[in-house]
């Protein structure tokens, strides 16, 4: 165990340099460049551009150096001084922006997270154990609705309903008043008022997911020996369900965990736009529009690491969950 964990750390170093790379390049894949885009902003305003400007801008945001060498003082600024750069259409610092977005990401994915886990594990228990009954059927069809259905479509209808019947808008986690205000108790309620809709919103298709693994799972678990000879020595029904095949349905739940971290600070960006969420995933996307590459790369960057971590931590968790993964790591390192 100890020599597949050093392993897989040494392996960890290379992939985050591989990730850097590629989410610079791909970031520059685009014709253009952010001033290319912001000129024809200006031009499209009516505002009048002469060759003069642009040299100035070009020299101004280091658009006139090779790709490479922005790269590595891109990358250089990050790791001496975890300095991420400054973003191009907010004249600001990309690491300020996240954090003011972090906080709002991370209640919502969370508070998404644990709707997805209570009710997808009772539910999908249930339907396995339950099979075909009326129950089950009406669970099928709703999992089947909930995972085909467009995060986006989904926050639109509940928008309309919620305004329709209720002359409530439910569009961002805070009300007017509370926007701009430091944290405080009040801000806080608020927050707690609001956030539900995009947490139910978020969390329906994960859990209408969720809930088909766990009932396969069980099913397939429930029918084998080793359940039958449990019940045959007289352990109670719950004790069997829990012990055995619930223990091997949680690990495809773990292994989820490699882009379950990188999706609690992104969130769901099509929903952040329609329901006005100030969280990252906008971000991300108003930043990947306007070719700002310092703002897009950075988040990109934090998101393939929290993939890599997230995996390292998926894969020491199943190997301590599951004899069977520990025994094939024995036999493989002989």
């Amino acid at each position: 165990m100890l020599g597949y964990i050093i392993r897989r750390l040494m392996i960890i170093i290379p992939e985050l340099f591989l990730i850097s790379v590629i989410a610079f390049i791909v970031i520059q894949l685009p014709p253009g460049d952010f001033l290319t885009t912001y000129i024809m902003r200006l031009q499209a305003s009516g505002v009048e551009i002469n060759q003069t400007i642009i040299d100035t801008l070009t020299k101004q945001y280091g658009l006139d150096r090779p790709v490479y060498v922005q790269y590595f003082m891109w990358i250089k600024n990050i790791i001496l001084y975890g300095n991420f750069g400054t973003s191009f259409s907010w004249n600001r610092p990309v690491a300020d922006l996240i954090k003011e977005r972090i906080s709002a990401t991370l209640a919502i994915s969370l508070f998404s997270l644990v709707l997805t886990w209570i009710v997808a594990f009772p539910v999908g228990i249930y339907s396995a154990t339950h099979q075909y009954s009326p129950f089950d059927h009406i669970f099928t069809f709703l999992s089947f609705v909930g995972v085909s259905m467009p995060g986006f479509l989904l926050a639109l209808t509940a928008v309309w309903f919620l305004y329709k019947f209720t002359g409530h808008a439910v569009i961002g986690i805070f009300s007017l008043e509370f926007q701009n205000q430091p944290w405080s108790f009040a801000k806080f309620v608020d927050m707690l008022k609001n956030i539900w809709l995009p947490v139910v919103v978020v969390g329906m298709a994960g859990t209408a997911g969720l809930v088909r693994v766990i009932r396969a799972m069980m099913l397939d678990e429930i029918r084998k020996l080793y359940v039958t000879t449990a019940r045959a020595k007289g352990l109670p029904e719950y004790k069997v369900l829990i012990k055995y095949p619930l223990r091997v349905a949680v690990s495809p739940t773990i292994s989820t965990i490699g882009w379950l971290l990188p999706a609690l600070v992104s969130g769901e960006s099509v929903v952040g736009i329609v329901l006005n969420l100030q969280t990252i995933g906008p971000l991300l996307l108003t930043a990947s529009l306007a070719q700002d590459m310092y703002l897009a790369g950075s988040i990109v960057l934090i998101l393939g690491t929290l993939t890599v971590i997230g995996m390292f931590i998926s894969d020491l968790l199943l190997a301590w969950l599951d004899p069977r993964v520990r025994y094939g790591e024995r036999q493989e390192g002989g």
